[in-house]
């Protein structure tokens, strides 16, 4: 049987930290998601313990893979700390969007 290898490369990384902090933005959990996750940043481990748990509502969202690959790079602060910068990030532009919407039409 072949060994699965969850290592993400770089640019994979990237791919799935904007396809969260899309999700998130959509979903409009920005301040509950960043909140938990600065939280979370010191128990990284314990929070990718708390992922595969919760796995069958994740799985709702995500493809196996993506899962996964998700799961393993939330093991290092790092990432956590992208993540969070993204999430603000789109959150920022979704609200320059709105404020240039209402701007207009005026």
């Amino acid at each position: 049987m072949q060994d699965i290898n969850f290592e993400v490369s770089e640019e994979r990384k990237k791919f799935l930290i904007n396809k969260i902090a899309q999700k998130v933005i959509d979903y409009r959990l920005s301040p509950v998601a960043i909140v938990f996750l600065e939280s979370s940043k010191p128990l990284s481990f314990l929070g990718n313990q708390f992922m595969i748990f919760m796995q069958p509502f994740y799985r709702a969202l995500f493809s196996f893979r993506e899962y996964e690959e998700i799961a393993a790079m939330l093991e290092d602060r790092n990432n956590i700390e992208a993540l969070i910068c993204e999430i603000e990030r789109l959150e920022e532009e979704r609200n320059e969007n709105k404020r240039a919407k209402k701007n207009s039409r005026h």
